[in-house]
């Protein structure tokens, strides 16, 4: 199993970066954590506004809590009310139970997850799944 480097963290963020540009979103915040919720690396666009780290860390948070990318999370938390109060209340409110949290995976252990904002959710994931990928990892939205 390969280790989420900062090395690594920067490629999966420049990447991001660069797909976010390509498809003309709006300036993205991303962060990237470990297995244990630590974060590797942080950037934000230019123009990117304020609270966008605590929303980009909210969905990469909930993706590691839970285990599943926070597409998922989203329709548990649809089909699901109680339990998504629940981890609210267990986690003191940081999850973010929206598309743009995606796990990242190495041989198929979970070694990290993104988070993005700044665009919409499914353009936030978009950009998340192709850093991902672009730094030779699998990606799992959920």
């Amino acid at each position: 199993m390969t280790s989420l480097t900062l090395a690594k963290a920067n490629q999966i963020i420049d990447a991001a970066f660069a797909k976010a540009k390509a498809a003309s979103l709006k300036p993205l915040s991303v962060v990237v954590l470990d297995a244990g919720g630590h974060v590797t690396a942080f950037q934000r666009q230019d123009g990117s506004s304020m609270m966008r780290f605590e929303i980009a860390s909210g969905k990469a948070f909930g993706a590691l809590a839970v285990g599943m990318g926070s597409r998922k999370i989203e329709v548990l938390a649809k089909e699901r009310p109680h339990f998504m109060e629940g981890l609210s209340g267990v986690t003191g409110g940081k999850v973010v139970p929206v598309p743009g949290g995606v796990l990242i995976r190495s041989g198929g252990q979970i070694i990290g997850a993104v988070g993005i904002t700044g665009d919409t959710s499914d353009n936030d994931e978009m950009a998340a799944v192709a850093g991902i990928e672009a730094a030779g990892f699998e990606a799992d939205a959920g």
